[in-house]
This record gives structure tokens, sequence and C-alpha cells, in this order.
């Protein structure tokens, strides 16, 4: 399997990432742009989400990993309902998809299934979260 890596250091600061579909589940409107950080460890350019939507999405356009391995980093700075981040799998659509979520308002990590838009934790062993 070759390692590939994805950031944002070539894309222009203020604008939306290129190869990407900004999209949501739900309500409101998700804004992805490049922005400076000077803590990113990354050429300190970062993805940042400032819209206002139920589950603001970014997907990677023409994306195809079979037995794959994903990593990324994120920093919660905002938000008094949610605070998270998480990463999106098998994506359909918008509005179906499986995500994992790390939550740091909840401190607790997640695996969810959406199916036609509604998301439900995908139970480990009885228990509401899958991870802890």
């Amino acid at each position: 399997m070759a390692d590939t890596t994805i950031n944002v250091d070539s894309d222009a600061l203020g604008t939306a990432p290129k190869g990407w579909t900004a999209t949501k589940t739900g309500r409101g409107d998700s804004k992805w742009t490049v922005e400076q950080e000077e803590t990113a460890p990354s050429q300190r350019k970062i993805l940042k989400q400032s819209g206002r939507a139920t589950y603001p999405l970014l997907l990677r356009d023409d994306s195809n990993i079979k037995d794959g391995f994903v990593q990324t980093k994120f920093k919660a700075v905002a938000g008094s309902e949610d605070r998270a981040a998480g990463l999106v799998w098998r994506a359909k659509d918008a509005s179906n998809y499986y995500v994992v979520r790390a939550n740091a308002l909840e401190d607790n990590v997640v695996l969810y299934k959406t199916v036609d838009g509604v998301r439900s934790s995908l139970e480990r062993n009885g228990c509401s979260r899958a991870f802890v």
C-alpha cells in the first residue's frame, strides 16, 4: 500500500480547499476555509469550519480507499453545543455515511452510522458510548 499525504499547504488562505466538497447533514451552512495556524504541524495551514450546520462535512473528492489507514489531527476551539471533529468513510452522499467523532465537550469518541440524514450511534456491547 502506497503512503499518500493530503494537505492544504499549497491552497490559498481564506479559500475553500481544492479537491474537497463542503456540505452538511441537516440544517444550516457549513463553511470550510484554509487558514493560517501557528501551532499547526504542517506548514501552519489548517482547515477551519466556521459555519453553523447540524453536522458540517468536508468530503474528499474522488477518494477510494480499500483496506487503508486514515489519520488526522484536530483542535477543538469553539462550540457550545458541540466541539467535535471526526473522520467520515463509506460516504455515498451528505445523508449516508459512517463517522467516528471525538467531542471535547462530552469527553468521548463515538462511532455513528448516518442513513437518510438520521445519525445513530453504533453501540458496542450494549454501551451507549462506543469509545471513551
